[in-house]
């Protein structure tokens, strides 16, 4: 009761501090409550998806360290999952692999999986009352031949993998008619070339016929909406890359899908914040995969970065809350996987708040005025001004530990829960 009473009383003064800004840090609450962020699945067990126990997922994704506790099925996945949501204030959702389908130990090949291999998921979220997105799974698999999927020159290759596609489609919008809400089915392929290419026009001609014949069939988009993902360059794929920005900006563009933006997609110094206002003035809706690059597409944990704040700042600020559908992209197996989970996604919330606590319209003003100096000087004002205290405050009001209070908890599953798995 004295913590509640010293959170309560930190937050007044702090409502005070931001009111005078003219900044209504309660109507700042209401709308952080709103925000749903799509927590990945891959994060609690390494990429490792229930196909093949034990092996690493290949096709450009590496995970490192060994973190005793990893989840081995998919009861103790989605236990982590709990876990984590539990100490994340909010309501959010779950983002799912095609390759953490549960075959009952029975092979079904990724050209033959259905709704059925997610009966299990589909029953879970319903029960916990969250939605879930999907993901098709490029990788991890024999017929990522060369490092190549849907641009293979083999049209037997090609046409496996438009076929698991088009499945995914269709569990996506299972998901999405079951849940009562929307999921989003994102397409990302690991295909390119580790040295110079002699030809960079036949792949990507390849990739536009494929993605055509995935997306041949309508889906209701109440229940599933698609999205398409570029990459800069992977593992094995440094050189050149068919699914490219350019490539697949244009693809969504003219074909009406959606865009997934990853924060490790590009160019190291290159952040995806500005161009979230380039790509909704073509397109309704986006995608993004937050996430932390280390010198390269390392996804690393989402920390409270200049980057964070800057994709969060776009996207309050320009009021798309309701046209960016956020999810989280890291997978790190050197520390706790469920305190990596809480870590990345409390992150996110941070500097959503922080955006959400900024003097938007004093801002805009002294920029069309010209008054640049006034506009810095309230930017940087801004960074010492008392959020934490509102941050504790949402946590309280969602009834979730605040401050560092949320680790102790984390310690005490990792005591009873994660350790006894060897």
């Amino acid at each position: 009761m004295a913590h509640h009473t010293d959170t309560e009383a930190a937050y007044q003064l702090a409502r005070d501090r931001y009111a005078a800004l003219g900044v209504d840090t309660d109507a700042a609450l209401d709308r952080l409550a709103a925000f749903s962020i799509s927590i990945h699945c891959w994060q609690g067990d390494d990429v490792g998806g229930f196909e093949h126990a034990g092996e690493a997922p290949g096709g450009g994704l590496a995970v490192t360290g060994n973190y005793p506790g990893k989840a081995r099925t998919p009861a103790e996945l989605r236990a982590d999952f709990e876990q984590a949501l539990s100490l994340i204030p909010g309501r959010h959702r779950m983002s799912l692999h095609a390759s953490y389908a549960e075959t009952g130990g029975r092979p079904v090949d990724r050209d033959q999986i259905g709704v059925e291999q997610f009966r299990g998921w589909i029953a879970w979220a319903k029960q916990l009352g969250i939605g879930v997105d999907f993901n098709q799974t490029y990788f991890g698999h024999p017929r990522v031949e060369r490092g190549l999927t849907l641009t293979h020159p083999d049209e037997g290759i090609r046409r496996f993998w438009i076929e698991h596609g088009i499945r995914c489609r269709e569990i996506g919008a299972a998901f999405g008619e079951a849940l009562g809400t929307t999921c989003v089915t994102n397409l990302w392929i690991p295909d390119g070339m580790k040295d110079t290419p002699a030809d960079r026009r036949a792949p990507r001609e390849r990739l536009i016929e494929s993605l055509d014949a995935v997306f041949a069939k309508p889906v209701d988009p109440r229940h599933n909406l698609d999205s398409v993902e570029p990459k800069l360059f992977g593992i094995g794929a440094e050189s050149y890359t068919p699914g490219s920005h350019e490539f697949y900006l244009g693809y969504a563009v003219s074909r009406g899908t959606l865009l997934t933006l990853d924060a490790g997609h590009y160019h190291p110094t290159e952040g995806i914040a500005d161009k979230i206002s380039s790509a909704l003035c073509f397109l309704p809706e986006i995608v993004l995969h937050v996430s932390r690059g280390v010198r390269w597409d390392s996804d690393h944990v989402v920390t409270l970065t200049d980057d964070l704040q800057a994709i969060a700042q776009e996207v309050v600020w320009n009021g798309y809350g309701d046209r960016v559908h956020i999810g989280l992209d890291y997978f790190d197996a050197s520390i706790n996987r469920v305190a990596a989970w809480v870590i990345g996604a409390r992150n996110m919330l941070e500097a959503l708040l922080l955006a959400l606590l900024a003097p938007v319209r004093a801002l805009r003003q002294a920029e069309l005025e010209g008054d640049y100096t006034t506009r810095l000087a309230l930017m940087e004002d801004l960074k010492v001004m008392p959020f934490g205290a509102v941050w504790d405050e949402h946590c309280r009001r969602a009834n979730v530990p605040g401050g560092r209070d949320w680790l102790r908890e984390v310690k005490r599953y990792e005591r009873d829960v994660l350790g006894a798995r060897s």
